[in-house]
């Protein structure tokens, strides 16, 4: 539309050149002179008198010449004309191409400094329409509340759900929204219940609300990413987080929520039927059964369902007969004790005699403690069954992500009943463990693409656990472990088990196989485990990880007990390594890793980069102060040109002083 064009004129108006799409129309009754006005608020000095000459110009003018001129031309080249008309037409119709296309240009431009959010504190105006919201809502709340369209449920109170009462002093579920979230999450139950729907559309609107309640309630929280801002679900993570900050969403933003376009599934035609029934109850033979086993009270899912199911109520009821929306909690396998090993127990050995000899079951687990695996190892002994297979799986990032935390996997293990006699001997176990975990990590970097990689290191460490239990499981039972009885007895702080400790040597393994990308594997063997975690952390940096986790995980792996003089930043995600200079004196002598060859390097880097790339002084440091300096020659130069080929933008001055001591080292002589 025109820049000034008034509201009675604002229509649709053709191209203005080829290939530029129209704009939208502006809405006939849009005061257009007083939104461009409160817009050119916003630009700076340049900008308003780009705006103004721009608005000064005949843009509806612009735009008949260039149509006139393109029409001329064609009736000239159709042959209606002389060669000298044809030159003529060419040439006006160049001009009013340049013409529309520098206006274009410019306003593009102009549009492109606009800022794309703007923020400001609430008003008196807007206190007047959230008391409106909350008339509204009071009009209509103990109808919508009777009906089901907004939750009338107490919070009952639990591990996870007693933090609601506690932090914020919230005792029904309603309490988690605000009267405008009310409000605009009953309209949309009331109208859907009012439209007559097939059961298949009314299950799409009910699961369409809880997706709304989802990302719209006063647990909703704010995205500060600069690259986002906006407001993300109630369940970015597994738990009920009570925030100060919370962000609501307006009814376009609600729109992804609410409709639902889920792919195309197809099933097959095989009768079937969905019940929600206890493991341990289950009286039907199946071939293949798949689980998600609790994680040791990892997640409280039994309490955190209640969320959702309060807006269900009793809407559930009516579109599935004999449904129930109560989350079950009394059936809830949970705890790390006993009960909790005893019902894992019942469930597996139930799944297991309710399967064919030749059937399997496939059971998906999540877990980076060695423990909570010997747990699993012992509750899988106990009922019959055995790993035969594992893989792990990239689970818990979209399609196509390689990037930044690229990867949180998931290990899918196939297990079978358990038919060997066999028992094992603790001593000949190891070694067996040892050769399986690199069997499956090595066929996992063999699919693996260095450039663009599926798996993280994290998810190597899985693989580890799987190999170690498809070992272990594949005997009856190994000398001197009576797994009835540690399952028994639970687990005990401090207090380990034999089979923990195996689990735990395999993940060792396997964070010694995982040889940092450009460091020779001899130079990687003959490093401490400080040393190690080092260099790993710095190659995972390389792959944009950042999450405190993955350290953690490095330091259980290597056995390190405390890495905190390592890390430069220890947020959750933006942790990272000192580099060189900024470790500079740091740390260097009195602990294994300051003793070491790596801490060594890094001191004469510094040394280098503070002498802004002259090797000699840090050369001179090392001869004079690493012990066999020359027999250990050529393990510092790896390490080196291991350093130097970070490209991280804070390493980049070290990074170039590691070149050239690289250079020197290796170069050095008597």
């Amino acid at each position: 539309p025109s820049v000034g064009a008034r509201p009675a004129e604002a229509r649709r108006v053709p191209s203005a050149g080829e290939g530029v799409a129209s704009p939208p129309p502006v809405p006939v009754g849009v005061d257009l002179d007083r939104a461009i006005a409160a817009l050119a608020g916003l630009l700076d000095a340049a900008g308003r008198r780009e705006l103004a000459a721009l608005r000064r110009r005949d843009w509806r003018a612009e735009d008949r010449e260039l149509e006139a001129a393109r029409r001329a031309f064609e009736a000239v080249r159709a042959g209606r004309g002389t060669k000298k008309d044809r030159e003529a037409a060419a040439r006006r119709l160049r001009a009013a191409k340049e013409t529309v296309a520098r206006r274009d240009e410019r306003a593009a431009a102009l549009a492109k400094s606009m800022p794309g959010a703007l923020y400001r504190a609430a008003g008196r105006g807007d206190e007047e329409r959230e008391a409106r919201a909350l008339a509204l809502l009071r009009e209509r709340f103990p109808e919508w509340q009777a009906r089901g369209y907004v939750p009338s449920r107490t919070i009952t109170p639990g591990d996870e759900t007693s933090r609601l009462l506690r932090e914020r002093g919230w005792t029904h579920w309603h309490h988690l929204f605000t009267p405008r979230q009310l409000l605009v999450h009953g309209l949309l139950a009331e109208t859907s219940a009012a439209a007559r729907l097939s059961a298949e559309a009314g299950a799409a609107c009910l699961l369409g609300l809880g997706r709304v309640a989802d990302w719209d309630s006063r647990l909703s929280r704010w995205w500060t990413d600069a690259a986002h801002e906006k407001v993300i679900q109630t369940f970015s993570n597994q738990a009920l987080n009570t925030l100060v900050t919370f962000g609501s969403r307006g009814m376009r933003a609600l729109a992804d929520s609410w409709f639902l376009a889920p792919p195309d599934a197809p099933i097959s035609a095989a009768p079937g039927a969905v019940r929600a029934v206890d493991a341990r109850a289950i009286d039907e033979t199946a071939d293949i059964w798949i689980t998600d086993p609790p994680y040791a009270d990892a997640i409280n899912y039994h309490e955190l369902s209640e969320f959702f199911l309060a807006w269900y109520d009793r809407r559930l009821a009516d579109l599935f007969p004999g449904g129930y929306t109560d989350s079950k909690r009394a059936l809830a396998v949970r705890g790390a004790g006993a009960g909790f090993h005893r019902a894992m127990v019942e469930s597996y050995r139930n799944l297991a005699a309710r399967m064919p000899a030749g059937g399997v079951q496939v059971v998906m687990f999540t877990h980076q403690d060695a423990a909570i695996w010997a747990d699993l190892a012992l509750i899988l002994w106990a009922a019959g069954l055995r790993v035969s297979a594992a893989w792990t799986v990239g689970t818990e990032t979209p399609f196509g992500v390689k990037e930044g935390n690229y990867v949180q996997g998931t290990v899918l293990m196939v297990l079978r009943r358990q038919t060997s006699e066999e028992t094992a001997f603790l001593d000949e176990i190891v070694p067996d463990v040892e050769a399986e975990v690199k069997r499956q990590l090595d066929s996992m970097l063999r699919l693996d693409d260095r450039e663009a990689p599926n798996f993280s290191d994290a998810d190597y460490q899985l693989a580890a656990y799987a190999a170690a239990l498809r070992v272990l499981t594949g005997y009856r039972s190994v000398e001197d472990v009576d797994a009835a009885g540690q399952l028994a007895r639970g687990r005990r702080a401090g207090v380990g088990n034999p089979i923990e400790r195996i689990i735990a040597d395999a993940v060792r393994t396997a964070s010694d196989f995982l040889v940092p990308r450009g460091l020779p594997a001899d130079v990687w063997r003959g490093l401490g485990p400080d040393e190690k975690l080092y260099l790993k952390g710095l190659e995972v940096e390389g792959h944009g990880e950042f999450r405190a986790g993955v350290y953690q995980e490095f330091a259980r792996g290597f056995g390190v007990r405390d890495y905190r003089a390592l890390v430069r930043s220890g947020k959750a995600n933006e942790t990272r390594l000192r580099t060189a200079s900024e470790f500079g004196r740091r740390e260097l002598g009195g602990s294994a890793f300051g003793a070491g060859l790596v801490r060594r390097a890094l001191y004469a880097v510094w040394r280098t980069a503070e002498n802004r790339g002259d090797a000699a002084d840090g050369l001179r440091w090392l001869r004079a102060e690493l012990p066999d300096y020359w027999p250990r020659r050529a393990a510092l130069t790896a390490v080196l040109r291991y350093l130097a080929a970070l490209a991280a933008d804070h390493w980049r001055a070290d990074a170039a002083a590691a070149r050239v001591l690289a250079g020197a080292v290796e170069n050095d002589h008597v």
